[in-house]
């Protein structure tokens, strides 16, 4: 599908966001099996998942400046897996599965593919998200000559303060963090970013300019050469299901699920007019570091079939309620009664509804 009006422009940054927001569920996945969460490895692919939820944003906020009015309150934007990276070409499959040398050559590594010298952008189907990204910036910059592309930039809406972001463990700050897109050269400067910390420009290795921060394909390329080792692994359950799991580990898969749920609705909060921006990000890192990160590290210590592992399953999970921090309370409790040593998450979600009742 071509970029031939602003209506294509804003599809495609929609597509930009659903293909961010596809990677981070393998990647969680894959750090939370390395047995050792202190190892260089996990935190570099750790530093990879927290760049591409910037990623994530920044696409939103130049399609907020773009016209545009990105929905994290609905399942559109949620991935299933197993399932294909969207519109990459050739077809590439996303599981949820164990890290492994090969799952970083041939799935992650193929994510962040550095661009080779002199293709064309494409603007649909793409074989590296560096060619995507160029015809995002190829359509703005032709666009922007025959159309007033921002001449509402949803300022407001936007989630631009660079207090909002720090960086983690392997990234570097002067690689881009977040920003307000209100014009063209800032809207090229939010996708220049996104494609610099993550595959780069052909060989270029480094993401800022004092080169202490490598790009998401040489991260994983230390990885698959063995400069990082990968350590020991634990053997978790492939794409699994909370079906797939004994009753009492059920509560425990949902109220992940439900957490992960929780967050695309703490998403759209912050991409609201007039939303506390502050409150609804600490709830954000709140769910993300209190209790998600929590959820799976204890299931991935749980047997569940011979010698394999529960993990986290990322599945879609309905509430029965308008209110979802109500209803994650419940089944926190739930959680807590049976496995006393994860009951600082139902602490967490005591803390993520007081917060989002003021």
């Amino acid at each position: 599908m071509p970029i031939n009006t602003p209506d294509d422009l804003r599809e495609h940054l929609r597509l930009a966001i659903q293909v961010e927001l596809a990677t981070i569920p393998p990647y969680l996945f894959a750090m939370y099996s390395i047995e050792d969460a202190t190892s260089e490895c996990a935190l570099l692919i750790r530093s990879i998942v927290a760049e591409e939820m910037l990623h994530a944003v920044l696409a939103s906020n130049v399609l907020l400046a773009l016209g545009g009015d990105p929905r994290f309150d609905t399942t559109d934007l949620i991935p299933s897996y197993p399932g294909l990276l969207p519109h990459h070409r050739p077809p590439l499959e996303l599981n949820l599965e164990p890290c492994s040398l090969e799952l970083v050559r041939d799935v992650f590594m193929r994510i962040e593919q550095p661009e080779t010298r002199g293709p064309l952008p494409e603007s649909d189907d793409f074989e590296t998200l560096g060619q995507f990204y160029h015809a995002l910036e190829a359509g703005i910059v032709e666009l922007s000559q025959t159309h007033d592309l921002f001449s509402d930039p949803q300022a407001d809406r936007q989630l631009a303060d660079p207090a909002f972001y720090a960086p983690v463990a392997y990234d570097a700050a002067d690689s881009g963090g977040l920003s307000l897109v209100d014009d063209l050269d800032s809207a090229l400067a939010a996708i220049d970013v996104i494609v610099h910390q993550g595959e780069g420009l052909s060989t270029e290795r480094w993401a800022d300019p004092d080169h202490q921060e490598l790009t998401h394909h040489h991260k994983l390329l230390q990885i698959s050469n063995g400069t990082s080792s990968l350590g020991a692994v634990r053997a978790l359950l492939p794409n699994p299901r909370t079906v797939d799991y004994p009753d009492e580990l059920r509560a425990v898969s949902d109220l992940f699920n439900a957490g992960y749920r929780h967050l695309f609705f703490i998403l759209d909060e912050l991409f609201s007019p007039g939303e506390d921006k502050l409150g609804a990000v600490r709830r954000m890192y709140l769910v993300m570091g209190e209790v998600l990160a929590v959820l799976a590290n204890f299931l991935v210590r749980q047997p569940v079939a011979g010698d394999r592992f529960a993990g986290p399953t990322f599945e879609i999970y309905d509430f029965g309620s308008s209110d979802s921090a109500e209803e994650l309370a419940v089944l926190a409790a739930e959680v807590a009664e049976r496995y006393p040593e994860i009951a600082e998450v139902r602490a967490a979600i005591e803390v993520l509804r007081s917060s989002a009742d003021r």
